[in-house]
């Protein structure tokens, strides 16, 4: 399960900083969310390396080298002061997914979401939890307005996540993504501030 990241090319912010959002961990009921570390490439790598997890992803299935790539550019992902937040989600020290929010076009408002977890700890709950957990942290910055989430129209397992944490479809384009030799259909979650 995953959604687009369309806005994963973060730019460092060269104004309209927001303040520095706390990078300590994210703990909720059973889980941590916590920033990437290097040695995290392997643990990702468990489920990114899986073709069906990245079916509607705007990348193919990772090798070793995708996944050090991709866990490095993570890393200076610390902040929303940075435009970004990457974060690794375990459960009793096993990493099951990893969530991410970004600044949308440089406003200090508005955030869109992303995330991707292990199949192995489909129907847990855990996916529910952590993103209801970053969404309380990304909350707590007295500047966010309006959180969005975008994904392949495919994608029935990260819209129905959308819509337990609180979020409401707002659109559905129809073949507006050209992603892997195909047009795709993209659904468009969102919640204002005063939804939580």
């Amino acid at each position: 399960m995953g959604v687009r990241e369309q806005g994963s090319n973060h730019r460092e912010s060269k104004s309209g900083r927001i303040g520095r959002m706390n990078t300590a961990p994210i703990h909720t009921e059973r889980l941590t969310l916590r920033l990437y570390e290097l040695d995290d490439a392997d643990r990702v790598l468990a489920y990114y390396s899986d073709p069906e997890v990245c079916r509607f992803l705007l990348h193919e299935a990772w090798t070793k080298a995708d996944a050090v790539a991709a866990v490095s550019k993570r890393m200076k992902r610390s902040g929303l002061n940075t435009q970004a937040l990457a974060m690794v989600v375990e459960h009793e020290g096993t990493v099951v997914g990893n969530v991410e929010a970004w600044l949308v076009d440089g406003s200090p408002a508005l955030v869109e979401l992303g995330w991707t977890f292990d199949p192995a700890v489909s129907g847990r709950g855990y996916a529910t939890e952590a993103v209801n957990g970053l969404i309380d942290h990304v909350f707590s910055l007295p500047q966010i307005h309006r959180i969005s989430a975008q994904m392949d129209g495919r994608n029935d397992a990260s819209a129905r996540l959308a819509a337990r944490v609180g979020m409401r479809q707002e659109a559905h384009f129809r073949a507006n993504w050209w992603c892997k030799g195909e047009w795709t259909d993209t659904l468009v979650y969102a919640m204002l501030r005063e939804d939580r």
